[in-house]
């Protein structure tokens, strides 16, 4: 897995917002790719009228919502962030792009996210004949993706994520509706959960992800969950990045990868780098203790995944 970046995400200019462009530049000197427009692709999840808003949005500066801004270039930064995404899904890599893409929904933004990169990258694969698993391990849930994907087979979206924590959605009985009933399995981990807690919920459902025996693999790799971080109360360490790293590569053949959140601009580059070599087969990045969880979380992150098994248990042997 190699890192696909374009200086144009630079040119989504967000000011002081927690989602800057500090947050890629902190990665240090990133070879440069030439990405392609994904304007072609927007109409594949987002609604026309919803698109032209954009547009006319960032030639105006002007907020889609209270949390998402945008300046002139957040239209050009957001379709090149799409197009790198579905070059990620072609050739197995991690698009590392701005703005992030899983709070986005057909006809709105939320959340920072302007378009739903993974989602459009994912339907562009189901189109083409492949069943993919999302797998979304940001401490937010996805909730534009859960959405979008929350009545087909043909995608398993699979979340950890802190609950209760914006968007407020993805509790223990979302899971999924019609033909998509099963396929959304969603880890509301307790504020204060660790790597003990956060590791296990992989290791658990992780049965789920591999019986559903997806062609392609999907993350949305947002790094917020980890200790230090501004916007949540989780306590992973920069360890258990590698260690999903690892996992991935061990179970799945063809995974790729696009930048969610992660707001701490001192840990996540040591985040990111490392779940890049642990999915790489290479020696751990930046080393961290582990964590543990409060016993408070214990009990109420047994409690919670308990009802998720008996809710999954008709459709995935867990």
């Amino acid at each position: 897995m190699e890192i696909i970046y374009d200086k144009i995400f630079l040119e989504h200019d967000t000011g002081m917002h927690p989602e800057n462009k500090k947050r890629i530049e902190c990665l240090g000197e990133l070879t440069e790719t030439k990405t392609e427009s994904g304007e072609k692709f927007l109409e594949i999840i987002h609604k026309k009228e919803y698109i032209e808003h954009v547009k006319e949005s960032c030639v105006k500066k002007e907020h889609l919502d209270p949390d998402t801004i945008t300046s002139a270039g957040s239209y050009k930064a957001a379709i090149h962030a799409v197009g790198a995404t579905v070059l990620a899904s072609q050739t197995n890599n991690f698009a590392v792009v701005r703005p992030p893409g899983h709070h986005a929904h057909p006809g709105k933004s939320s959340g920072f996210c302007i378009f739903n990169n993974i989602a459009i990258a994912t339907q562009k694969l189901v189109n083409e004949g492949k069943k993919v698993l999302i797998f979304d391990f940001d401490g937010h849930l996805g909730d534009g993706t859960m959405n979008i994907f929350y009545d087909t087979d043909k995608v398993l979206y699979w979340s950890l994520h802190q609950f209760p924590a914006f968007p407020f959605r993805g509790n223990v009985n979302e899971i999924g509706e019609g033909r998509g009933r099963g396929y959304t399995v969603n880890n509301p981990l307790p504020p204060r959960s660790g790597d003990d807690i956060f590791m296990e919920a992989i290791e658990r459902f992780m049965p789920a992800a591999e019986q559903f025996k997806p062609d392609v693999v999907g993350v949305s790799a947002g790094f917020d969950a980890h200790q230090l971080d501004l916007l949540l109360d989780l306590r992973v360490s920069a360890t258990a990045y590698y260690k999903i790293g690892e996992i991935l590569r061990k179970r799945f053949k063809n995974v790729f990868a696009t930048l969610e959140g992660g707001y701490n601009i001192e840990m996540l580059p040591k985040c990111l780098f490392n779940f890049m070599n642990g999915i790489n087969d290479k020696k751990i990045y930046y080393n961290e203790q582990a964590t543990d969880s409060r016993i408070i979380a214990i009990d109420e992150f047994q409690a919670r995944m308990s009802a998720v098994e008996k809710n999954l248990s008709e459709y995935w042997k867990i």
